[in-house]
């Protein structure tokens, strides 16, 4: 079940609030890779505001937002921000875990050799990119060298995934790979222990699966996944089932 905005916050270690004390310290580079190196954490504002703001906006409001945030580091660093690509009124929620580098290029997510997986994944259970199917990410912005996201952007990232599945109503929220199963579900469960439950995010059912990235390295839990999809499948239409009656 989901937790209310201050217990999840503080399960990252992000409560209370941030204040900022000083002026942000300008990015540094980092000497051997180039990369920006995040602020210090009491330098940074306070990832939780706005979020009130960002429950009250409209599709289009929402994604201008996404494309101009600046509510953590990775803006300085990322080509665009990736809002999301589907049917806005899709049944089907798919998330991931955060834009790539052809993510980050074409303004798409899941593209390339994962999305390839990803749609073929989604065909074997009658689903098509774009037919009551949406694709987001839990962040928006591409973390540098494809890092994992920091807690802090997670913070302050969510609003908006959180908004999108307001605006959308899905009836099904299936969680690719063990960064988004455990942010979403606030927990450091491994995936092998998350998937195989129904579990649920903001009052709707959620499944996890491997992200196709996983998948491509590792062909053996292909089948595993298939499983984690029939169950979702299952449950969809159990979903559409209870409507019907």
């Amino acid at each position: 079940m989901s937790l209310p905005r201050e217990e999840r916050l503080k399960a990252l270690g992000l409560w209370p609030r941030w204040r900022l004390r000083t002026a942000p310290a300008p990015m540094t580079m980092e000497a051997e890779s180039g990369t920006p190196s995040p602020a210090p954490l009491d330098e940074l504002p306070d990832a939780a505001s706005g979020a009130t703001e960002i429950s009250a906006l409209d599709w289009d409001g929402l994604r201008r937002a996404v494309l101009g945030c600046t509510r953590c580091e990775l803006h300085r660093s990322r080509t665009q921000g990736v809002f999301g690509v589907g049917d806005p009124n899709a049944d089907w929620l798919i998330v991931g875990e955060a834009p790539g580098g052809d993510e980050d290029r074409v303004g798409e997510p899941f593209v390339g050799q994962a999305g390839k997986l990803l749609d073929a994944m989604l065909a074997s259970i009658g689903l098509t990119r774009g037919e009551d199917v949406y694709i987001a990410n839990v962040l928006k912005s591409r973390p540098p060298r494809n890092r994992d996201p920091d807690p802090r952007e997670v913070a302050a990232c969510l609003p908006y995934l959180e908004r999108q599945i307001d605006l959308i109503q899905p009836r099904l929220i299936l969680a690719l790979g063990r960064f988004a199963a455990q942010s979403l579900l606030t927990t450091d469960a491994s995936i092998s222990r998350l998937r195989g439950t129904l579990h649920r995010y903001r009052g709707v059912p959620l499944i996890v699966t491997y992200h196709p990235a996983y998948l491509l390295r590792n062909l053996a839990d292909k089948a595993k996944a298939w499983e984690d999809l029939v169950l979702a499948r299952e449950t969809m239409r159990g979903l559409k089932g209870d409507r019907a009656a």
